[in-house]
C-alpha cells in the first residue's frame, strides 16, 4: 500500500472534517447533547448522536445505513444548500428539535424522519413531495418543510400533510432562502415557528426577476445545461417579501417599504413575536423590524455606515426581556450591543452572536487578530471570557451546559468539550484522523501596519541550506482569515508544500475580517489594490527580517476563489516581484458576482464603472509576462467558470501563453478525491517548473 500524503489524506478525510463531532445542540434540561459525526475519519456517513452529561455515555440515535436509500437522489435545493455549505458529508447533515430536545427531525435522501433521542426509535414521516430543511415546531407536534417550492406541513405522526402557501408561478417558492442571502448574508433559513407552535414567519422568493443563466456540463454533451438563477452585480434581485402563515390557513403579508429595503437580512421569532432585519441596496442603512399580527411593523433601531453596514451572524436577536441584541461600530471596534448600549470593551471586535438565554448573550470575540474566543455577557457581571488558551473557539450553551469546540495547530477538525455545572468536563470522540505531518508556522508582525502572517519552512531546514523560492499562499479578502492558531487545514496544505522546498509565506492584508471596522473598509472602492501592496510589503519585510533566508527571485504565489483572484493579480500587475501564479476559481471579471457581495465593496456598476474595471483582471491580459495557470470547476455555480474563459480568451487574444485546468463534474470546492489530491500534486509541479526548480 503507498505511504500516506497530506494530498491523499487530505482528499480522502475531506479535509479532517470526517469523525468529526458537529452541530452541537443542548436540550431543554441540559442533560444531553445532541451532535452530528460520522463512524471514522474517512466515512462520509454522518450519524446523530447523544451524550449523557452525566455519565459521559455516547448513544447512537440514528445511523443513517439503517435506513432506506440513505443517500438517494436529493432535492435540488438540499443539494444547493449542501453546495453553499460546502457540505462534504452524506447521511445527516442538518436536524431540527423541538423545544426540549426530545425529537429531532431531518431529512434523508429527500423523505423526512422522526428520532425519539430518549429512546431512539427512528421512524419515517409520509410526506406528499420530497423534503427540504424539515423544522419542528416547539411542541414537536407538527413538521414544516419545503417541498416542490411550497412551504408544508405534516403532523408529526404523518397525518394531515398539507401546504400552507405554494408557489404562484415558476421560479417562486416559499421557505427556500434566496442566492445572496444564502451566499453573502449568512442566512441560510427561511422559515421559523412562532414559539405557541400555531404559526410561521415565512419567506417568498420570487426569482422571476433575477437573470436567467445555464450552466453546460461539456464532459457530458448529452445532458441539458442547468439554469440558474444568478443576480450579477448591477442586476435584478430577486423579489423577497415576508408572511405569516397560520395553521388554521390565514395568510397575512409583512408591509415594509420593499422598495427602499430590498435586503431581508435576518428574522425570527421570539417570546415577544415575529421580527425582521431589512437593508437598503446600498447596504448603508438596515433597520430592524418588529411584526405586528396584521402585517404591520415597527423600527426597533437603525444602523448606518458611510461604507456599508456589516451583517453579523446571529443578530439581531432579543432577550428574555424584550432587550434588543445588535452591533455597532465605534472608532475602530465593532461592538454587542444590548438595547443601543455597547457592552464590550474597545479593542474586543465582535465576531458572531451565538444565543441568548434570558438575559445571557453568548458570542464569539477577538481581541488578537489571530485567536477567537467564546464570551458570555451578563447584565450584572458583564463580559467574561467562557474560553481559554490559543486556537479559535466557538460553543453553544444551555440550562448550565456549555460545548465549547477548540480548533488549535494539530486538531484541524477541532475538539469539544462539555462542561455542565458542577461536574467534571467530558469530551466528545472525535474520530478524525490525524495529521500525517504538523504545521509548524511562525507567526509574524509585518511593517507599519503591523500586518499578520505565517511563515513556514521545510521540515529541518536549518539557516545554513541558503536561500528558499518563496510560495505566497493567501486568501487575503474579506470573506476569511488564514492567519490563525486555529490550526485549519489550510496551514497543513501551507506546510506541506513548504516540505517540497519553499518558504511559504500567508499574509492577511488589510479587507481580512477581525481587525476592526477601520481595516475592513479600507477597501471600500478598491479591492485589487490595497489588497496587493499588503502582499509585496508582507514579502519584503519578511525577507528584512530574515535575512538571506527568502529567495526573491523564484516567487510563485497560488490560491482559491478570492485568494486565486489575488494571485493572478499579482502576476499581471507585479510581474517584478510575482513569479508565477496558480489561481483557482478566481472571480477575474467583478461584474459577473453577485450584487449583495460585490455592490457592498465597489458600490453599483451602472454609478461606479471605474470601480469595477480597476478591480477586474481580463483589460490586464496583455501585461502577463509570467507563467500563470488557471483552474476552475466547470459545474462552479458561486464563481462561474466564465471568469476563467474570459480571462483566458483575452490571454489568448494578446497572444500571452498560459495554463487552463478545467475540473469537470466539480463546484467551487473540489469534493472528488482523486481530483483534490492531484490537484495539488499538479498545482506543485507547476510551481517548480515554472520557477526552474525541476
Amino acid at each position: 500500500m503507498p505511504t500516506d500524503t497530506l494530498p491523499r489524506q487530505l482528499a480522502r478525510t475531506r479535509r479532517f472534517a470526517l469523525g468529526t463531532p458537529t452541530h452541537p445542540a443542548v436540550t431543554a434540561d441540559g442533560t444531553t447533547v445532541l451532535f452530528l459525526r460520522s463512524r471514522g475519519g474517512a466515512d462520509p456517513l454522518t450519524c446523530l448522536w447523544a451524550l449523557d452529561t452525566g455519565t459521559g455515555e455516547e448513544r447512537l440515535i440514528v445511523d443513517p445505513a439503517t435506513l432506506a436509500d440513505p443517500d438517494g437522489e436529493l432535492p435540488e435545493a438540499e443539494r444547493i444548500r449542501r453546495e453553499r455549505a460546502r457540505v462534504a458529508a452524506t447521511g445527516i447533515t442538518a436536524y431540527s428539535t423541538d423545544a426540549t430536545g426530545r425529537l429531532a427531525a431531518f431529512a434523508l435522501g429527500g423523505a423526512l424522519w422522526l428520532a425519539d433521542t430518549t429512546d431512539g426509535t427512528v421512524r419515517a414521516v409520509p410526506t406528499a413531495t420530497e423534503v427540504y430543511d424539515p423544522r419542528l415546531d416547539p411542541a414537536g407536534r407538527r413538521i414544516a418543510y419545503v417541498g416542490g417550492g411550497a412551504l408544508r406541513v405534516a403532523e408529526a405522526d404523518g397525518s394531515g400533510d398539507r401546504a400552507l402557501a405554494g408557489p404562484e408561478a415558476e421560479d417562486v417558492t416559499y421557505g427556500v432562502a434566496d442566492h445572496v442571502a444564502a451566499e453573502s448574508m449568512s442566512r441560510t433559513r427561511a422559515h421559523w415557528w412562532s414559539p405557541d407552535s400555531t404559526a410561521l414567519l415565512v419567506a417568498r422568493v420570487d426569482n422571476r426577476p433575477v437573470r436567467r443563466l445555464y450552466l453546460a456540463d461539456p464532459a457530458n454533451p448529452q445532458r441539458p445545461p442547468r439554469v440558474i438563477r444568478y443576480p450579477l452585480a448591477g442586476t435584478a434581485n430577486a423579489d423577497v417579501s415576508l408572511w405569516l402563515l397560520g395553521l388554521d390557513g390565514g395568510r397575512t403579508e409583512v408591509r415594509w417599504d420593499r422598495a427602499a429595503f430590498e435586503y431581508v437580512t435576518a428574522a425570527g421569532w421570539d417570546g415577544h413575536g415575529p421580527y425582521a432585519a431589512v437593508q437598503t441596496r446600498d447596504q448603508r442603512t438596515v433597520r430592524t423590524l418588529a411584526i405586528e399580527p396584521d402585517g404591520s411593523v415597527r423600527v426597533l433601531a437603525e444602523k448606518r455606515d458611510e461604507h456599508w453596514v456589516e451583517l453579523v451572524p446571529g443578530l439581531p436577536l432579543r432577550t428574555a426581556s424584550g432587550a434588543l441584541v445588535d452591533s455597532a461600530d465605534h472608532g475602530d471596534t465593532r461592538h454587542l450591543t444590548v438595547d443601543g448600549k455597547p457592552v464590550t470593551p474597545a479593542g474586543l471586535q465582535l465576531w458572531e452572536v451565538l444565543g441568548t438565554e434570558g438575559e445571557q448573550v453568548l458570542f464569539t470575540a477577538l481581541d488578537d487578530p489571530t485567536e477567537t474566543h467564546l464570551w458570555v455577557y451578563e447584565p450584572v457581571d458583564g463580559v467574561r471570557k467562557l474560553s481559554d488558551g490559543t486556537g479559535v473557539h466557538t460553543g453553544t450553551r444551555h440550562s448550565g451546559t456549555l460545548v465549547l469546540t477548540t480548533r488549535s495547530e494539530g486538531f484541524p477538525g477541532g475538539r469539544t468539550t462539555v462542561r455542565r455545572d458542577g461536574r467534571p468536563a467530558l469530551r466528545l470522540t472525535s474520530y478524525a484522523e490525524q495529521p500525517v505531518l504538523a504545521a509548524r508556522p511562525e507567526l509574524l508582525r509585518l511593517g507599519p501596519r503591523e500586518l499578520r502572517a505565517a511563515l513556514f519552512l521545510p521540515t529541518g531546514h536549518r539557516p545554513e541550506d541558503g536561500p528558499l523560492p518563496v510560495l505566497v499562499d493567501p486568501y487575503g479578502g474579506p470573506a476569511m482569515q488564514k492567519v490563525t492558531t486555529g490550526g485549519r487545514w489550510g496551514d497543513l496544505v501551507s506546510q506541506w508544500f513548504a516540505d517540497q522546498g519553499f518558504a511559504v509565506l500567508v499574509v492577511d492584508g488589510r479587507g481580512t475580517p477581525g481587525r476592526g471596522p477601520r481595516w475592513d473598509k479600507t477597501i471600500h472602492g478598491d479591492k485589487a489594490t490595497p489588497a496587493l501592496e499588503d502582499q509585496v510589503e508582507g514579502l519584503h519585510e519578511t525577507a528584512r527580517l530574515r535575512p538571506g533566508l527568502l529567495d526573491l527571485g523564484r516567487v510563485g504565489i497560488r490560491g482559491w476563489s478570492y485568494g486565486g483572484y489575488l494571485a493572478a493579480l499579482a502576476v499581471l500587475r507585479r510581474p517584478d516581484v510575482f513569479h508565477a501564479a496558480a489561481a483557482g476559481a478566481a472571480p477575474t471579471d467583478q461584474r459577473l458576482y453577485d450584487t449583495h457581495w460585490q455592490e457592498r465593496f465597489l458600490g453599483h456598476p451602472d454609478e461606479h464603472p471605474e470601480r469595477y474595471d480597476t478591480c477586474s483582471l481580463i483589460a490586464d491580459a496583455p501585461n502577463l509576462r509570467r507563467p500563470l495557470l488557471l483552474v476552475h470547476g466547470l459545474a462552479d455555480d458561486n464563481v462561474l467558470p466564465v471568469h476563467a474563459l474570459r480571462l483566458s480568451s483575452a490571454l489568448l487574444a494578446a497572444g500571452r501563453p498560459h495554463e487552463v485546468l478545467p475540473l469537470s463534474n466539480t463546484s467551487h470546492s473540489p469534493t472528488d478525491e482523486t481530483v483534490a489530491e492531484n490537484l495539488l500534486l499538479h498545482e506543485l509541479a507547476f510551481l517548480r517548473r515554472s520557477l526552474g526548480l525541476s
